[in-house]
């Protein structure tokens, strides 16, 4: 199980940690606009999923800023940030920023997401920052769970798995 500390105070993890090779978990996650969105409806496609504890946060808004920036260089890939925030707040958000490259999403409504690929904190009911990686298989390619929730994953290394997964 992943060890997560937000500002120096461990965090107790639900679920279950994913690794490379395994099958990545479905999920349903809300849009901005209130639909459902699955990982299933990007089935045949490389999937980027950069998960943060808040957008309006620093930290949170220089991860979807660089992912942003990536996505447009990257072939065949869906770039998604998923974080507890409302999808109204994921819109505001995006609309002012100029994000036009990732999908926001929000897995408020049950904590679906945060539990499939344990990353929800439950102390905080937020998730921690983490990255994966899904190849057009559906298989989990990569995962960074970043062991203190207020520092930055290994964009580099995260950019890579998307270019070197099939």
């Amino acid at each position: 199980m992943a060890n997560v500390t937000f500002k120096g105070q461990p965090m107790t993890l639900a679920g279950g940690e994913v690794k490379p090779g395994e099958t990545a978990p479905d999920f349903t996650v809300l849009a901005t606009d209130l639909s459902e969105v699955s990982l299933s409806d990007f089935n045949g496609k490389k999937v980027l999923i950069s998960v943060v504890p808040s957008i309006d946060t620093g930290v949170c808004d220089a991860q979807t800023r660089r992912f942003n920036e990536e996505a447009a260089s990257l072939d065949h890939t869906e770039v998604l940030t998923i974080s507890m925030d409302l999808p109204f707040a994921q819109r505001r958000w995006c609309a002012a920023e100029g994000i036009e490259n990732v999908q926001t999403l929000s897995d408020h409504k049950n904590g679906e997401f945060g539990q499939a690929y344990g990353v929800l904190m439950e102390e905080l009911r937020l998730l921690a920052r983490s990255v994966f990686v899904v190849n057009t298989q559906g298989e989990v390619a990569y995962a960074e769970y970043v062991s203190e929730a207020t520092e930055h994953p290994n964009y580099e290394a995260a950019i890579e798995a998307v270019k070197a997964a099939e």
